[in-house]
């Protein structure tokens, strides 16, 4: 599998770049988890880091690449199939 050199922005990983795996379309995953091991030993913590454009070129307006930002206390959405009835009606 190819792999993509992805900086991440806020929270600890802030400013590290690393390596992420990427899908068949050529896109890294949506959402990044990060468990983080407690230190008396119960449940890990989760870091979550939400997917974004990286910027984009200033004549023709192409995205330049993606990047990483921290979402505290954040959770992911949940998926929502077209044929799923709507919710909060």
């Amino acid at each position: 599998m190819r792999s993509e050199p992805t900086p991440f922005e806020g929270g600890p990983m802030d400013g590290r770049v690393l390596p992420v795996l990427v899908g068949p379309t050529g896109h890294p995953p949506k959402w990044y988890e990060i468990p983080v091991p407690a230190a008396d030993g119960g449940d890990p913590a989760i870091l979550l880091y939400e997917r974004v454009p990286s910027g984009y070129s200033k004549r023709l307006a192409l995205q330049k690449g993606w990047k990483y930002d921290y979402r505290p206390g954040g959770e992911k959405p949940k998926l929502r199939w077209p044929w799923s009835r709507p919710t909060g009606r």
